[in-house]
């Protein structure tokens, strides 16, 4: 009895056992609100499957689908003192940065910056992570910009960013506001060098960053339906006490009123870029071809 209790019953119970799935196995849209099988979702770049919702997309998560083969080296942020002002709200901010940092995939801020070649040709990347206390800018994220524009104009290289903000960090005050002069004349630099200088726009983008080298472009080119502006909509429409038209900071919105020059799909946004870069840096060869770009 022993035996049968102690060996044979547990085998037993092993073998017809429902197995638990994994709590990572679906996700539901945000838009459409359909169940999303995972790896299904991933494989479309976070893209829904059934209404084409672009969802955030992480840096380390998109750089592998920009360039050649996926194949690109990432660039460490200079080193800035952390905390600088000591602040503290309910939890103190070098906390706060730890705990990011811990939930963290890429350099251990908000922005990853990265090189690599795309249809051939070297370019730099530096991409914001909304995932990492919001995208905010601080200055980290201002150094990186910095060092990113200087990567692009020693490499002679376009310089290629993916915007994605709420803003300015509040945590590091007026130190954080500084950036948003130190990233134009970063950005001045690179066209002065006569280099490409394209923004990508994703959801949301907004804050200091929309009002400083996220709306510097040469080419501002817009992922479908992402928010862009200075203000959210509601903070607007509670100020002004009046509705907002529909599809108000949304990217169609803003392309149909000439803030944008394009609305891409996320699976458009390699060629497109490569177009673009070959147009602007090889002006001989590319004409007579066409500027059309997928737009959705």
């Amino acid at each position: 009895m022993n035996w049968l209790t102690n060996f044979v019953r547990p085998k037993l119970r092993a073998l017809v056992s429902r197995k638990e799935a994994p709590d990572n196995l679906w996700l539901k849209c945000p838009k459409c609100e359909q169940m999303l099988f995972t790896r299904d979702w991933e494989a479309n770049q976070e893209v829904c499957t059934h209404c084409g919702h672009h969802m955030r997309q992480r840096p380390m998560k998109r750089l592998p689908h920009l360039f050649d083969e996926g194949k690109y080296e990432l660039h460490p942020l200079p080193r800035v003192p952390a905390d600088p002002l000591k602040f503290r709200d309910t939890k103190r901010y070098d906390a706060r940065l730890k705990e990011a940092q811990g939930k963290n995939e890429g350099t251990g801020e908000a922005l990853v910056v990265a090189s690599g070649p795309m249809g051939g040709r070297i370019s730099v990347v530096a991409a914001l992570d909304f995932g990492f206390m919001g995208g905010s800018m601080d200055t980290a994220v201002g150094e990186g910009l910095v060092m990113a524009a200087n990567l692009a104009i020693g490499r002679k290289a376009p310089l290629i960013v993916f915007s994605a903000s709420g803003g300015a960090r509040m945590q590091e005050g007026i130190l954080s506001l500084m950036q948003l002069t130190r990233t134009t004349i970063a950005v001045r630099k690179v066209k002065e060098a006569g280099l490409p200088y394209i923004v990508v726009l994703t959801d949301p983008t907004t804050g200091g960053v929309s009002a400083s080298f996220a709306m510097l472009g040469d080419v501002h080119i817009a992922e479908p339906d992402a928010i862009i502006g200075f203000a959210g909509p509601r903070v607007i429409q509670d100020t002004i006490r009046q509705e907002l038209p529909e599809g108000f900071q949304r990217s169609e919105y803003l392309l149909e009123h000439g803030m944008v020059d394009a609305v891409v799909h996320r699976h458009k946004l390699r060629e497109t870029l490569i177009r673009l870069v070959s147009l602007m840096m090889d002006p001989v060869t590319a004409e007579g071809r066409s500027l059309a770009v997928a737009v959705r």
